[in-house]
């Protein structure tokens, strides 16, 4: 049977690790798994509470923090399955996940990587992800399928190719990891995941989504729906997805979009909505793209 290594990030969330770890004890006793915990930016080892709970954890420990490519890259580097599933911590599998995930992967050699059916946890009725669509890159936007939808089995056999996959559940074949190389760790936190989508892409290989297989996400926890970390990231690298996944033409088109009309309206939402400090983590997401264009020869390496 082929080794899956299931690889995840912990960021000050023991507890939350600790049920995560509980779900892959619980449906993974017939599977050849290996489990490595990332244990990110920690100033305390967690090493005996994740070994309570699931003994043969492979536990590695990162004192700086470096954000959800780099943590998942620190597995990868330790990995030894053939496979790599990639779950948030904030997940819980379900019964033959990942055996339906290797399955389902093994038998669509075209597919690079594969996302299952994401549900909400405080409502394991609604979807959260069934696939996404196309990205519209003079908007820097696409949308997700399924979302908010009652699950009443419509996916249940269902098994497609889809625009993006999701970071909260991913999974690859290594020796396509390999061609394709991993994640890309400018972005620290959000977009790295559709960023790497678009590696896959180039390198020849299909997006998959499959609602054979479902996890349950505790969506929201790592950060908050709506924090200053979060608008900052999520606003730099929207532009430095473009940038770097585009011509130059079309990231010239979608720069004046976004400097002249989406951001100003966001901008000015936050302002009159009295959200000071989310306004300022949005403007100093724009100016690190102003203040690192000059890095570009270096980051951009990946245009059509």
């Amino acid at each position: 049977m082929h080794l899956t290594s299931i690889i995840t990030v912990n960021y000050h969330q023991a507890a939350l690790t600790a049920d995560f770890l509980r779900s892959i004890r619980t449906f993974t006793e017939q599977e050849s798994v290996e489990v490595i915990v990332v244990d990110n930016g920690s100033k305390t080892d967690n090493s005996d509470l994740f070994r309570s709970v699931y003994p043969e954890v492979v536990y590695l420990r990162s004192e700086k923090n470096l954000g959800f490519a780099g943590g998942n890259n620190l597995g990868i580097n330790q990995a030894k399955g053939d496979y790599l599933l990639f779950l948030n911590n904030d997940t819980e599998i379900t019964e033959g996940f990942v055996g339906t995930m290797r399955s389902e992967l093994s038998s669509r050699p075209d597919m690079g990587l594969l996302s299952p059916l994401i549900l909400y946890f405080d409502d394991k009725r609604k979807v959260q992800y069934a696939g996404y669509t196309p990205m519209h890159y003079l908007t820097g936007r696409n949308s997700g399928i399924g979302v908010m939808d009652d699950d009443l089995g419509q996916y249940d056999n269902v098994t497609r190719e889809t625009g993006y996959c999701h970071g909260a559940a991913m999974m690859c074949r290594r020796a396509d990891l390999d061609q394709v190389g991993v994640m890309e760790e400018h972005f620290f936190l959000y977009y790295e995941e559709l960023d790497w989508c678009e590696k896959f892409k180039r390198a020849g290989f299909k997006l998959g989504f499959t609602g054979k297989a479902k996890i349950y996400h505790k969506e929201s926890m790592s950060v908050g729906k709506e924090s200053p970390l979060k608008t900052y990231f999520m606003v730099r690298n929207r532009w430095l997805f473009i940038r770097r996944n585009t011509s130059w033409f079309t990231a010239f088109l979608f720069s004046g979009y976004y400097l002249s009309v989406a951001m100003p309206f966001q901008l000015l939402r936050y302002l009159i909505s009295g959200k000071f400090a989310l306004a300022k983590a949005a403007f100093g997401g724009l100016w690190w793209n102003v203040t690192h264009s000059a890095d570009f020869r270096q980051l951009v390496v990946n245009r059509r």
